[in-house]
């Protein structure tokens, strides 16, 4: 007798109507053609009547990032017309593995979890349940463990932060312009849960795309040891605006730092959802991974019995990287005209975030990198990723492997 269905009884049930979906290729490959997804979305679905789908959220509502998952979910699924139950505040321990048999129990014939430290835990679950698929967010030993019904999928969000990095480039350049302060001052802070290569990707496309309007920007990045902590990540953010950085942005999923920005006067670039109502005067852009068009593929391939990309990973052109509309009362003059721009570069493939041109360690250029793109237990680097003037993230595994400190930005805290 597998686990009991106690829990499962607070969990959201809804269904909604019928529609089509789109897709996405796996890694390594790129993500495939906006085109040629669209005509893969207009082919009629299959039978969606036998789907049930649980998702796992390691915290609530009041998380912007399981808030972002939790939202992507009910709308696929109401698209699509399928039965779903949500679990929130589910820890990455035991619990995991314990939601993930109860939602397998209740007929769940896809279960998927969103946070980084629920893998081993999915991982558990899908030996134990091989005719359920389970799938998981930011995961990385899908392409190793070789388990048919386990699988990982992420999204190209180093984009979507370039162009938010855009964004704050350009209000540095008006505040320079202006006066406000010297092109020497243009620091930003940046407030980081965790030293993972998802993190360090992050702040690091986010710096690029700021400094490629505003070549004399800096950043200054502090670690909380949380994803979720709204004290630390206030008082981060806090600590980061007294030590001189004039805009901040996160990869941490609370409201604190966007609120000591809204104390402070400074400006604020957010991450998976506008804070634009709680923040009005400082509030420019936030970019998100929009997980609807992943859990409408998984849905559609479960109903067609279609097998699940081991390794998915969406882009800008599959709908999966986004931004919010930005704040034109706060964002510097010509921000969207900006974004679009480059926008349209990075999906003609003219532009590329980690271009090796932008970027040097140590006062050497990046010419060579030997990526761990394996999970093996010695992490040994096996995989040249830089090639063609620029390092290949997330195309030899969804997960991102961009763990390079680059010059220009300084860590205050690296014991996370």
């Amino acid at each position: 007798m597998k686990k009991v269905l106690s829990i499962l009884l607070a969990s959201v049930l809804c269904i909604g109507t019928l529609a089509a979906c789109s897709t996405a290729a796996p890694a390594p490959a790129a993500a495939e053609p906006a085109q040629e997804a669209a005509e893969e979305a207009a082919a009629p679905a299959a039978d969606l009547s036998s789907v049930k789908i649980g998702f796992i959220c390691l915290h609530d509502e009041n998380s912007t990032y399981d808030l972002n998952f939790i939202n992507g979910a009910k709308e696929a699924c109401e698209e699509l017309g399928v039965e779903y139950m949500i679990r929130t505040n589910v820890p990455e321990g035991q619990e995991c593995y314990d939601a993930a048999c109860e939602m397998a129990d209740a007929g769940c014939n896809i279960v998927f979890a969103d946070s980084f430290g629920h893998e081993d835990f999915m991982i558990q679950a899908a030996k134990e349940f091989p005719e359920v698929q389970f799938c998981h967010a930011t995961g990385t030993k899908a392409h190793t463990e070789g388990i048919a019904n386990y699988h990982n999928a992420f999204a190209t969000i180093y984009e979507g932060r370039y162009l938010a990095g855009i964004a704050a480039g350009m209000k540095l350049n008006e505040m320079i312009e202006s006066g406000k302060i010297t092109a020497e001052e243009a620091k930003i802070g940046y407030v980081g849960a965790f030293t993972y290569a998802e993190v360090i990707s992050g702040y690091t496309s986010f710096f690029l795309g700021a400094r490629s309007v505003c070549p004399s920007a800096t950043m200054e990045v502090t670690f909380t040891g949380s994803w979720y902590d709204e004290i630390a990540e206030k008082e981060g953010a806090t600590n980061l605006i007294n030590d001189g950085c004039v805009l901040i942005s996160q990869h941490a999923d609370s409201m604190g730092a966007p609120t000591a920005c809204e104390t402070a006067g400074v400006p604020d670039v957010s991450y998976n959802g506008s804070t634009i109502a709680a923040c009005p005067n400082t509030f420019i852009v936030s970019s998100r991974i929009d997980w609807a068009p992943y859990y409408k593929y998984i849905i559609n391939c479960v109903a067609a019995g279609e097998a699940i990309d081991t390794d998915w990973c969406g882009d800008i052109s599959t709908g999966s990287v986004v931004l919010t509309d930005v704040n034109e009362a706060v964002a510097a003059e010509g921000t969207v005209a900006a974004i679009e721009e480059a926008k349209a570069a990075l999906e003609a493939g003219t532009v590329h975030v980690f271009d090796a041109a932008a970027i040097t360690v140590g006062g050497e250029p990046l010419t060579t990198y030997m990526a761990d793109v394996d999970t093996d237990p010695e992490y040994t680097p096996d995989t040249e990723v830089v090639a063609d003037g620029y390092f290949h993230e997330s195309e030899y595994r969804s997960a991102p492997y961009f763990d390079l400190q680059i010059d220009g930005i300084t860590l205050l805290d690296t014991a996370f």
